[in-house]
């Protein structure tokens, strides 16, 4: 199960132990994965792991599954069809696997192997923006208010289940160690299909150097093999989760202040002239973030995919 350690949750922070606002604890509860003892569904563990499905494993589901849905019954929509023309989303799909394929994949890997990894880098592109588009959508606090409000289902119900956790799988960082785990052997495929698998490994290091240059070279070669992965595994969750942070951060300064003060007119204050404006703006800018980390995971696995087949020293 993609769970980091934290402390147990509680009622989403609010019961401190001096039962006051914890806004460290809010932050934790909403950018962090499900706690043990809250995973949507049990599972038995095989050979010790956790199969349970967390918060984070049902938004990877869920997302891969959108995704794949939306695209497939789009594409034969459109295939169904007489005209040549799309239009509508199959129009920006077209698009998208294009600018994919001549900006970004092409220049890197070359004609000969654009057609070879160019679905991977757009499933790529495609999931990472789908998963940081739904991370911005507050589905499961609207559905918090509603259990609130109207349901009031008990503690350990699905639905409150469902509502511990954060929302964006791609801020967790078992799954972008995943994607960039894929990238990593895609890197090694690409070069030993280019040059053959001995001559790949050759290729590390450039050819035609005093021996004793290789006994500094080699183990620094090797280690970037691991650097390339783990850039890409720390740039996307970590981008992913500091937005999240740096806006409920915001947005706690509400409690704080009524705290502080003992007077609800100093939060209200407070969140109507400083919170709720500066929460606008980073949202206004964390829409763009979640295109660029997505361009960015994809634009750098071409690149380094493309550093494996066309070796230039």
């Amino acid at each position: 199960m993609l769970q980091p350690d934290h402390a147990e949750p509680g009622a989403h922070g609010a019961d401190h132990a001096e039962g006051g606002f914890d806004a460290g604890q809010v932050i934790i509860d909403h950018v962090t994965n499900s706690s043990p003892d809250h995973p949507i569904l049990h599972l038995p563990a095989i050979f010790g792991i956790d199969f349970s499905i967390s918060k984070h494993v049902f938004m990877l589901l869920f997302v891969a599954t959108v995704v794949f849905l939306l695209i497939t019954t789009t594409v034969r929509r459109y295939l169904r069809q007489d005209r040549l023309v799309p239009g509508g989303f199959m129009n920006a799909l077209e698009f998208v696997v294009e600018f994919i394929r001549d900006s970004i994949v092409l220049p890197n890997v070359g004609a000969k192997y654009v057609r070879s990894w160019a679905p991977l880098v757009l499933t790529f592109f495609c999931f990472i923006l789908a998963a940081n588009v739904v991370g911005l959508i507050p589905i499961f606090e609207v559905l918090g208010l509603i259990d609130h409000y109207v349901l009031h289902t008990g503690e350990h119900s699905l639905v409150k289940n469902v509502i511990h956790g954060g929302t964006t799988a791609t801020a967790n960082f078992n799954v972008t160690a995943a994607l960039a785990t894929i990238t990593f052997f895609a890197i090694i495929i690409a070069g030993s299909l280019a040059h053959g698998f001995i001559q790949h490994w050759i290729n590390l290091v450039p050819h035609g150097l005093a021996w004793p240059v290789y006994i500094l070279l080699i183990p620094i070669e090797v280690m970037g093999m691991f650097v390339k992965p783990f850039a890409l595994t720390m740039r996307l969750a970590a981008n992913m989760t500091g937005g999240h942070i740096a806006i409920l951060a915001i947005l706690s300064f509400v409690f704080l202040f009524a705290r502080e003060f003992g007077s609800a007119l100093a939060g209200i204050g407070v969140g109507l002239f400083v919170s709720i404006p500066l929460a606008v703006g980073i949202n206004g800018l964390e829409i763009i973030v979640v295109l660029v980390q997505a361009y960015v995971f994809t634009l750098l696995s071409a690149v380094f995919i493309g550093m494996a087949i066309n070796v230039h020293h």
